[in-house]
């Protein structure tokens, strides 16, 4: 869920760090901590702080799914210390003995996160994860197309946007937009919404300019849509970026979303890894990460620090009303196969 131009920018910085760490005669003594995360995740220098402070180097990779990171800690062979998937896939791991228990007691900056973000569905004893980022998903719209109000999914079938719309290529958020448009939960394993679902999006696919990734950020600050679908936190980072944009969440409801840090079961440094959950719960770290990425903190003393106007944008920290509707995504178990087929079938057509 992230952006493409910081990304590149951050991706060259923690390569060079990377870089700079092992041309630089590291010695061979030096714990190498492995950390898997969402493309540009992370503030730019903060892998750097991490390295200087423990005196340990970090091998970073990223993932652009929960899917996509699930299938390789699965398969095996890999030995992540630390990764940082969504809500519903933490719920899985949890259940398939993935992830192992973290010791609070050495997580002392847990203190700051919110009350609100604990004992989530997905880990109700805080046993297993530490929340880093939440938001939601929404409709981005730029005003100078856009007159009318946008306050439902319903704007995004509208023929009068042939081809200024831009759908997420994300299997779930996709479909999810449909089933809340139909007044379903995104969580509906009921065949016949499912079915509705399908049929809705695609009727809807003659109309829509492109399915897209990180690249909708670059689109909608160029002008070349009116209408995208997008995570919460790359809205505000469009927003700073055209101030033509606005970002609306639909009376239907959307997608509340957590992600949070956990440590696999196949880590080597398990005290390394709560260090560096630690870390990245330090007030001054974990507001370097809420500055760059753009994404909403549960670490209370960040928003004590943050822009005023930013803390009332229903981008990055919506009000309770303005969440009214909105469910997190839970695993749907063997039916995650019925939605497999329906998006081929969509995205096939």
């Amino acid at each position: 869920m992230k952006r493409i131009l910081a990304g590149i920018l951050a991706a060259a910085v923690i390569a060079g760090s990377a870089a700079l760490t092992g041309c630089g005669g590291a010695s061979s003594d030096k714990t190498t901590l492995k950390v898997y995360n969402w493309g540009d995740y992370i503030g730019e220098d903060v892998i750097k702080k991490f390295e200087d402070k423990f005196n340990i180097n970090v091998v970073y990779d990223t993932f652009p799914t929960n899917e996509e990171m699930y299938v390789k800690l699965k398969a095996g062979g890999s030995d992540y210390d630390v990764a940082i998937p969504s809500d519903y896939m933490i719920k899985k791991m949890i259940n398939e003995g993935m992830v192992n228990k973290i010791n609070l007691n050495n997580i002392p900056n847990y203190k700051y996160i919110e009350e609100k973000f604990k004992n989530l569905s997905f880990d109700p004893k805080n046993e297993y994860s530490v929340p880093y980022m939440w938001g939601t998903v929404g409709i981005i719209y730029n005003k100078t197309m856009v007159k009318e109000p946008v306050n439902s999914w319903n704007i995004l079938w509208d023929k009068k946007y042939d081809k200024q719309i831009f759908m997420l290529d994300s299997q779930r958020d996709s479909i999810a937009v449909a089933l809340k448009k139909l007044g379903y939960s995104l969580n509906t394993k009921n065949k016949a919404e499912l079915e509705k679902a399908k049929n809705e999006l695609i009727k809807q696919k003659d109309i829509v300019q492109a399915y897209v990734g990180d690249e909708v950020k670059d689109k909608m600050i160029m002008g070349e849509g009116a209408l995208a679908v997008v995570w919460s936190g790359d809205a505000v980072y469009m927003k700073n970026q055209n101030k033509d944009l606005e970002y609306a969440i639909p009376k239907e409801g959307s997608n509340l979303w957590f992600d949070s840090m956990v440590i696999p079961s196949t880590a080597k440094h398990q005290k390394e890894a709560e260090e560096f959950i630690n870390f990245m719960c330090d007030t001054e770290i974990a507001l370097k990460n809420t500055n760059y990425i753009g994404y909403s903190t549960p670490q209370t003393e960040v928003k004590k620090k943050l822009d005023p106007a930013l803390l009332k944008d229903i981008a990055a920290y919506p009000s309770e009303e303005q969440m009214k509707g909105c469910e997190v995504f839970v695993d749907l178990d063997a039916s995650i196969k019925d939605y497999d087929k329906i998006w081929t079938e969509i995205t096939s057509r």
